[in-house]
């Protein structure tokens, strides 16, 4: 018994130790993923001339090698990790937007199939694992789960914004402002005692659309509402951002490893 003990708890601690700790940091490499997956593939798509299709394809091979990259690690990798999710941002843009530009599918449409796909990954996650934490990721099947319900979040995220900033008129100053005040309201639930895992995964959504209205606020041109910053300059500004902050997670990581080695 003690036995099966000892290698439940070390499964546990493999998968556990491949997760990072939701912090600070955490959510604030996230708003910059989200606002790189909304102006990293216009970049590429329009600025660098690649063409729609071409970045589709392209982005959708990366997001497939960082995921197998992700999926194979023993531990919590930050830079494979982020990358990930980077690219998950992208693909679930470019999803988005074949549904909205190239098919002609409304945003309401995408907003409403998206959310009942998001509510099916999530009921059948919680049928089969009895379990929504991301602190709770215990299995490879777990793990399917995970980045299946973030990939929907993303392109959910997406279309909600596009939504409320295009269709509906919200525009992307407000935008940011009215999705900024609902994180805090979510934020403000999990601290008053809502239901940790449940603020969270609202909190994961709603993310996207407030990282997508910052990147049209920070791209487009002022005639249209934004700062005129282009894509290209606000791409690689939170790029660096993100992989300073990154590369500060990863060398923590290293030293944490080191030092219970060391013991």
């Amino acid at each position: 018994m003690s036995t099966l003990t000892s290698t439940s708890n070390s499964s546990t601690a493999h998968w556990l130790s491949k997760v990072p700790q939701v912090t600070l940091a955490f959510w604030v490499i996230k708003i910059l993923s989200t606002t790189v997956g909304e102006t990293g593939a216009d970049y590429l798509a329009v600025d660098a001339g690649l063409g729609h299709g071409v970045t589709r394809v392209m982005m959708a091979v990366l997001l497939a090698i960082a995921l197998f990259l992700q999926l194979r690690t023993r531990r919590h990798t930050p830079w494979t990790y982020w990358l990930t999710v980077v690219l998950v941002s992208i693909v679930g843009t470019q999803i988005t937007d074949l549904l909205t530009d190239g098919l002609g599918v409304s945003l309401t449409v995408s907003t409403s199939a998206f959310t009942v796909l998001l509510a099916v990954i999530f009921a059948t996650w919680f049928r089969v694992e009895r379990s929504l934490s991301m602190h709770d990721i215990v299995s490879r099947r777990r793990e399917l789960f995970y980045w299946a319900a973030i990939l929907c979040t993303f392109a959910l995220g997406t279309a909600a914004g596009d939504l409320a900033t295009e269709a509906v008129g919200l525009g992307f100053a407000r935008g940011v402002v009215s999705f900024g005040m609902l994180i805090l309201i979510t934020y403000a639930t999990w601290r008053l005692g809502g239901n940790a895992v449940l603020t969270f995964w609202i909190g994961y959504i709603l993310t996207r659309p407030f990282g997508a209205a910052l990147g049209d606020l920070l791209t487009q041109a002022r005639t249209d509402g934004g700062l005129g910053m282009g894509t290209m300059w606000t791409s690689a500004l939170f790029l660096s951002v993100i992989v300073m902050l990154v590369a500060v997670a990863q060398i923590g990581t290293g030293s944490r490893r080191s030092a219970r080695v060391s013991e």
